[in-house]
């Protein structure tokens, strides 16, 4: 029971992967209820199981925090941060508080599923009503199945029996001030005291430059890419020269937006003549990747270690090459679409789809580097390393995983290059060794003249590394790995 002094009944909050205020079903609920409520953010590095953050995804979570609190004050909510373990965290603050409804959203992983379903066991024999939400997922993994009930395992009739469920539903709306009244805040953390953000060195310039966590920041994202990036975006979004990309990635994996929010956007944008419905059919299906993924995740929690496809565990991986390795991750494999991915991915923390999959071919292919490697890597320096979208998408490139790419498609870094970076604004970018290197011969500088080379200020193997391998001769080591596992 409640202790003297304590609200007789109050709605705690309990904010996870939803870091806003508009389209949150949690919030919502407590906002119906008409109790006194607060949020809670537990900042949990000492539980065993969940995997923790990246670098990357530290520093993010730093911003947003920051700027959800900022939110939640500017209308009048109590929001607290504290870190420890969850199963010991969460339950104080409800006795410290005296709330007997406990709401949040839900999340995917199978450790934290765990957690949560364990807290709401405890809660609700102390007699508090606990509820949770979707608001990550437009659709809930365990929904959407085969007509014998089965797991879908190819993303074509999975998304078709997605749509086959009707469209989402409508997002909710930001609580305005005054709507909500507010319980007596608890004793929290600065976001500083959970020592996020890099110090010494301090590499987050280039994330700085690049993004603005947090809600507001999401809704400038989302409308610049209505703006100016989704009308071409079905031919465009495979061109990292172009701005045909929305930049929404971690702005979802933090949940400062919802899908259901792009979702209705790009469907009012078609609505009011700013789109075409091709762009925004190929925007929806993207949604329908990241959803997929949560399908995998869901029945296969190990999707980030173990290899969807059984055969390949019996592949030949190469032990890692420590200079192979530290070339593709700072960039200088010789092979200027790579490297200029992975500089921007260094420096931004993000980078282009499409190079993402060029990188994690060349990873895979070209070195034959185990894919676990370079899912590791994303995971630490991506700002939106997603642990479905991250996982589900090496296994993707590697042929391992569910919908794989063949084990045969290996992209050619040059070739890529020149088909989706025609002029090469995009390496000169990230490379500016090569900013002077004519588009004719920046995707293959090893094959320029050598007064092509002079005149641009270039050195192979001083100013610009040569090549780490032979794509050629590396693709038929990788197809002759490939083909002895294909039978298995």
């Amino acid at each position: 029971m409640p202790s003297s002094g304590k609200p007789s009944s109050c709605a705690l909050v309990w904010f996870r992967e939803d870091l806003r205020l508009a389209d949150n079903p949690a919030l919502h609920a407590a906002l119906d209820s008409g109790k006194p409520a607060l949020g809670l953010y537990v900042f949990d590095d000492a539980t065993h199981g969940p995997r923790p953050l990246g670098g990357a995804s530290r520093w993010w979570l730093a911003q947003s925090l920051r700027a959800l609190a900022r939110d939640c004050a500017a209308i009048g909510f109590p929001f607290v941060i504290r870190r420890g373990k969850t199963a010991e965290v969460v339950p104080a603050a409800v006795e410290e508080t005296g709330a007997d409804m406990v709401l949040w959203n839900r999340r995917y992983v199978a450790s934290e599923n765990q957690i949560d379903a364990a807290l709401k066991e405890r809660l609700r024999k102390d007699g508090r009503e606990v509820e949770s939400f979707n608001a990550r997922l437009m659709f809930e993994p365990w929904e959407v199945t085969s007509k014998a009930g089965e797991p879908l395992k190819v993303y074509s009739p999975f998304w078709r029996a997605c749509m086959a469920r009707g469209e989402p539903r409508p997002p909710l709306p930001r609580p305005r001030k005054g709507k909500i009244a507010a319980a007596p805040a608890l004793k929290g953390l600065t976001v500083d005291d959970l020592d996020l953000e890099p110090t010494t060195p301090d590499w987050a310039g280039g994330l700085r430059e690049a993004w603005t966590p947090g809600e507001t920041g999401a809704r400038a994202a989302l409308t610049d890419f209505i703006d100016h990036g989704l009308r071409g975006y079905a031919d465009g979004r495979d061109r990292p020269d172009q701005p045909h990309v929305s930049r929404m990635s971690p702005h979802l994996r933090f949940g400062e937006v919802s899908p259901y929010q792009l979702w209705h956007a790009v469907e009012r944008a078609k609505a009011e003549g700013d789109a075409t419905a091709t762009d925004v059919e190929k925007f929806r299906s993207e949604l329908g990747w990241r959803e997929f993924s949560y399908h995998l995740l869901h029945g296969n929690p190990d999707l980030a270690t173990k290899n969807f496809n059984a055969r390949f565990d019996a592949f030949p991986w190469k032990t890692p090459d420590s200079a192979h390795r530290k070339a593709w991750r700072k960039g200088l494999t010789g092979f200027p679409i790579v490297d200029a991915g992975m500089r921007q991915l260094w420096t931004t923390g993000w980078m282009h789809n499409r190079v993402r999959m060029i990188c994690a071919s060349f990873l895979i292919k070209d070195l034959m580097i185990d894919w676990r490697e370079g899912e590791d890597w994303f995971w630490d320096t991506l700002v939106d390393a997603d642990p479905a979208n991250n996982s589900a998408s090496w296994q993707w490139v590697a042929g391992s995983g569910a919908d794989a790419a063949p084990y045969f498609r290996v992209f050619n870094p040059s070739l890529q290059g020149k088909k989706f970076d025609p002029q090469g604004d995009y390496v000169r970018a990230f490379v500016p060794e090569l900013k002077d290197v004519p588009a004719k011969h920046i995707h293959e500088p090893w094959d320029a003249p050598r007064e092509v080379l002079e005149r641009a200020g270039v050195t192979l193997g001083e100013t610009y590394p040569r090549r780490i391998v032979d794509h050629h001769a590396a693709r038929d080591a990788a197809l002759k790995a490939f083909g002895r596992i294909k039978d298995r």
